[in-house]
């Protein structure tokens, strides 16, 4: 069984988010010569007002107190419980457990053995080699096994290992799955990619994963998921349930929570509740969940409170084997004259789990990691408790009825005894909101270190999922605007595969192992090498769509992959490289970028002679800064363009290199470098002035059109922020500090600060970011590659009056509502961790290195740590107390002609409260072919007007979630429009001829679209 266990105390690292804003350079475009030019060659596009109008209605989400309350809030629960760890017997986390005998004679027990084969997708082994050394081997069993008698159940969740196999099977085994998978002997369980680890995903990628697995599903078994199996993710998000609800699943399982909630759970009989989001009104997002109560999900910790005994019936562990019981009592072979004995024995362990639960439906998982790898143990374990489950069934004064099922089989009694149909509320059960983090498995042994560990790869995955959802969006629409035209046939189509690799990719590092950073080193390698292998091919997807969307004359669209029309804004030499950024090389001829989605944006020249026009021909605003080497030299011969870029879609801008006689409409920055009494060499550029002082004592401020953020000069680190408006501002100070380890290999106790023997990171701070500016940018380049048994954190203190209740975001779905002071909590939009230390404190966690194992299976210390740029944004939102709605007109300006070269995609703007979360063709017949349709999944925002928000420079209203996507799509008809669950496997109602929808806040649907 893997094991795993904290090394820190607490926690929260950021990462180099990539808010995807890729742009691309074209070399030299031909321009039309009729067309209009007035500093450039630009098509004319529409300028739009800016203006954000929220209406009161579409804030009420936010009030809450519409559905009925919980009976068990994770976060009242916290606060109850003392955490104190007493010694429970047997079950050492927990208490006796008695009954009485008597007790099942008016409706006997009935059991559901679950055979299961824990995969991890990369561990202590990559997956390749996990693959080919015992996942083959389980499966191939799985097939010849089963089919030896009916009566045999088995479960499998990871389809990734699934898919694999399948590809090197014969048709006859193939037909063979889908009997067994047919008649219900086996189980496809949640169906995903992989089994995600639920603290560091981002939900689109844990959708994405989802879709993958249940695609696959679909298309090659015809079979769809019903019961959801997460036996091994270090604590568990809200945001999951609700996926799988989504996804039309009736039930699921979980198992790593901090054993005082299990206690407390057991004691009550709350281990099986309706699991409902804390924000809704209806129950719609209830869905049946079962908390297995002990330490692990091995044998030994599964068939009842005591290990000693349940070790007795794993029989892989018979005399002769490899491995055997730690309690020292080996498992017995199950014969005539022992039979009765054995049985009785077993079945005391499953009464005394039973009395834990509200039914007299009982399971026991019975598996552990990589099991029934040989045909040995299929035999063992299916023949010894056959012989069990005979004796038991033949024993009415005994009132249990024993045998092998699935998880949807235990559901399926569980759901009949009480009387209703799958996925309604068993009467008398609770209905619990929340999640379950942090997770200790015993003592303080808290398993938050991993939302901090191998942040290098955790930013890569970001930057990935968001190439991907960038390449899945420009290739759709790409595609369908070539099939309009009747150009498919000389549009790359091919590029399908390399979107599907990268999916797979991308679903694969969601594993629980791997972007939790708690796999060996080497498997993280294979990680990084595959992550950047899918990146490198999105970036030519991309390329390849932008190419054809943005020709001025699409039937001159020529696919030639030797000649790439476009190259990319960066590169990475190796999987464990920092991007390098493309320098364009200015010169008479000016330089044309394509800029996809962006913000803001900066761009490397080599020459500070630069102006940027717009499609207009109109110069933008832009400075000119120097670019920085390390915190004083200047990389000679480069420079940094930064501005605000024309929001659209696809736009294109161009930069000209004027003669220095001609002033260009580029400001240049000022620099001012404080040395604090060191002697050290500043290379400068002539260009950008600088200006050197070696000490001063006085605090500085920088400051922009909305806030002033003021820094120490003793330090140069962050004192105050304040927002425009305000007279005082808000006390925000930040301090960088160390964790180090306790003797014992338990967790982190000793912490100080950053000595001088140690260095200080450079921590520039970059204003404006944000959207217009409202939030200060914090960017960090960390190595700490020499340091030993430390954990660098970031700590921000400010005089907010937060008390014990903090906020910690789930996934980047939705923000959660926590209690307690020095615990560590996931943060979702970028993985890392945070530490609300005390009122108004914030810690937050940018790398962590071990040099010893932790005790939890690896055999390894966390040694391959990784130069890694962290970034993040610092908001400060003040609360209104009373509710409105938000109204913020700017100027209009008079619209411009057509766009003639620029994309726009969509023909009016979205609701503000309307995110496109994906628009994802789906698989042909074909695997590496693109079907005629896709899916279409939108996700609504849940917006609070309370908060008091400035200019955030949208340009769009609300519309109480109401959406028209026959006319969304501009230049493309809708040909047809279906609502279905989540991961598309359940149409939702009819196909209609409205293509008007309607989403509540919060709410995620899926569409199977066709566009053309």
């Amino acid at each position: 069984m893997k094991l795993k266990k904290q090394v820190t105390v607490c926690g929260a690292a950021i990462f180099c988010v990539a808010v995807f804003s890729l742009y691309l350079m074209l070399d030299r475009v031909q321009h039309d010569p009729t067309r209009h030019q007035s500093g450039g060659n630009f098509p004319r596009a529409e300028r739009r007002p800016s203006f954000l109008s929220v209406s009161p209605q579409d804030c009420q989400f936010a009030l809450g107190g519409k559905g009925q309350s919980p009976d068990l809030q994770m976060l009242a629960v916290y606060s109850l419980l003392p955490f104190d760890n007493q010694d429970g017997g047997v079950w050492k986390q927990g208490f006796d457990i008695t009954y009485e005998p008597n007790e099942w004679d008016a409706e006997p027990l009935q059991v559901f053995v679950v055979p299961h084969s824990h995969n991890d997708p990369g561990w202590i082994k990559t997956f390749d080699k996990y693959y080919y050394d015992q996942t083959q081997h389980i499966l191939n069993s799985m097939v010849l096994k089963m089919q030896e008698d009916p009566r045999r159940r088995f479960i499998w969740s990871e389809i990734s290992f699934f898919s694999k196999w399948w590809d090197n099977i014969s048709a006859q085994k193939r037909a063979a799955v889908r009997r067994l998978v047919g008649n219900g002997q086996l189980e496809m369980v949640t169906g995903g990619w992989v089994m995600p680890d639920e603290a560091n995903s981002h939900y689109f990628a844990m959708i994405d994963q989802l879709i993958e697995g249940h695609q696959w599903l679909e298309k090659n078994i015809g079979v769809t998921p019903r019961s959801g199996w997460a036996v091994d993710p270090f604590g568990y998000s809200s945001t999951m349930p609700y996926l799988l609800k989504r996804s039309n699943l009736t039930g699921m399982l979980i198992q790593r929570v901090h054993y005082s909630i299990k206690k407390h759970f057991a004691a009550t009989q709350n281990l099986e509740f309706m699991w409902r989001q804390t924000w809704d009104p209806d129950a719609s997002t209830d869905i049946f969940c079962h908390m297995m109560p002990f330490y692990s999900y091995d044998v030994p910790h599964t068939c009842g409170p005591d290990p000693k005994i349940c070790c007795q019936f794993d029989f892989k562990r018979l005399p002769g084997g490899r491995i055997n019981c730690p309690w020292k009592v080996p498992p017995r072979a199950i014969t005539d004259a022992n039979v009765a004995e054995r049985a009785q024995l077993l079945l005391d362990q499953y009464r005394k789990k039973s009395k834990l639960y509200r039914s007299k439906v009982l399971l026991v998982p019975l598996g552990d990691d990589f099991r029934y790898d040989k045909p040995q143990e299929w035999d063992a374990q299916f023949l010894n408790y056959q012989r069990i489950f005979d004796f038991l069934n033949s024993q009415p004064n005994l009132h249990v009825q024993a045998q092998f099922g699935t998880l949807s089989d235990y559901f399926d009694a569980l759901y009949k005894k009480m009387g209703i149909v799958p996925g309604m509320k068993p009467p008398g059960f609770p209905v619990l909101t929340g999640d379950f983090f942090s997770y200790a498995d015993r003592e303080d042994h808290y398993w938050t270190g991993y939302y901090t560990s191998r942040p290098f790869y955790k930013s890569l995955d970001r930057v990935l999922e968001a190439h991907l959802r960038g390449a899945e969006i420009l290739y759709s629409l790409a595609l369908a605007h070539a099939r309009r035209a009747g150009a498919d046939g000389r549009y790359p189509l091919s590029d399908y595969s390399l979107l599907s690799n990268a999916r797979r990719n991308l679903g694969l590092f969601q594993h629980h192992d791997a972007i939790a950073g708690t796999a060996k080193e080497a498997v993280a390698v294979d990680y990084g090498v595959r992550l950047l292998h899918s990146l490198t091919n999105l970036k030519r997807v991309i390329i390849n769509a932008a190419h054809y969307l943005v020709l001025g004359d699409r039937d001159a669209y020529r696919h030639d992959p030797a000649a790439p029309f476009l190259s990319t804004d960066d590169t990475r030499p190796n999987q464990d490289s920092l991007p390098e950024r493309t320098v364009v090389k200015l010169d008479t001829s000016p330089r044309f970028l394509v800029v996809f989605n962006p913000l803001e944006q900066e761009v490397l020249v080599d020459s500070p002679h630069v102006r940027v026009l717009s499609e207009e021909g109109q110069p933008l605003p832009s400075q000119l800064s120097a670019h920085w080497g390390s915190a004083t030299d200047m990389v000679p011969d480069v420079y940094q363009v930064r501005g605000a870029l024309v929001p659209l879609p696809a736009s294109i801008l161009s930069l000209h290199s004027p003669c220095p006689l001609n002033p260009p409409a580029t400001v240049k920055s000022s620099v001012r470098l404080y040395l604090h009494g060191r002697d050290l060499p500043v290379r400068k550029q002539e260009a950008v002035p600088v200006h050197v002082f070696p000490a001063t004592a006085d605090d500085f401020c920088l400051e922009n059109q909305h806030l002033q953020a003021c820094f120490s000069g003793h330090s140069g680190l962050l004192q105050r922020i304040r927002q425009a408006g305000e007279e005082r501002g808000q006390r925000v100070s930040s301090e960088f500090l160390v964790y180090g380890t306790r003797r014992s290999p338990l967790c982190s106790a000793n912490w100080g600060r950053w000595g001088r023997a140690m260095g200080q990171p450079w921590l520039p701070h970059c204003l404006p970011a944000g959207v217009e500016g409202l939030s200060l940018d914090v960017s960090c380049l960390v190595d700490i590659r020499d340091h030993i048994n430390k954990e660098l954190a970031l700590r921000f203190s400010t005089d907010i009056e937060s008390d014990d209740t903090f906020f910690t975001d789930l996934n980047g779905f939705q923000v959660s509502s926590s209690l307690g002071r020095g615990s560590s909590h996931p943060w979702g939009t970028v993985p890392g961790r945070w530490d609300p230390l005390s009122a108004g404190q914030l810690e937050v966690i940018l790398d962590r290195r071990l040099m010893q194992d932790d005790n939890r299976g690896l055999g390894q210390g966390l040694k391959d740590n990784k130069r890694t740029c962290n970034r993040f944004r610092l908001l400060l939102e003040h609360r209104a107390t009373a509710n409105k709605a938000l109204v913020m007109p700017v100027a209009q300006e008079k619209p411009a002609p057509p766009a003639l070269r620029s994309f726009v995609p969509l023909s009016t703007t979205l609701p503000c409260d309307f995110h496109i979360l994906n628009l994802r063709m789906l698989q042909a017949e074909d695997d590496s072919l693109p079907s005629a349709e896709a899916a279409l999944i939108l996700h609504r925002k849940g917006f609070d007007c309370s908060l008091e928000a400035k200019n955030l420079g949208f340009n769009c209203t609300t519309s109480q979630g109401k959406l028209a996507l026959g006319s969304l799509f501009q230049g493309l008809e809708l040909g047809s429009l279906q609502p279905t669950s989540l991961t598309l496997m359940y149409p939702l109602g009819t196909a209609s001829n409205s293509t008007n929808i309607h989403l509540d806040p919060m709410e995620i649907a899926t569409f199977r679209i066709r566009l053309g």
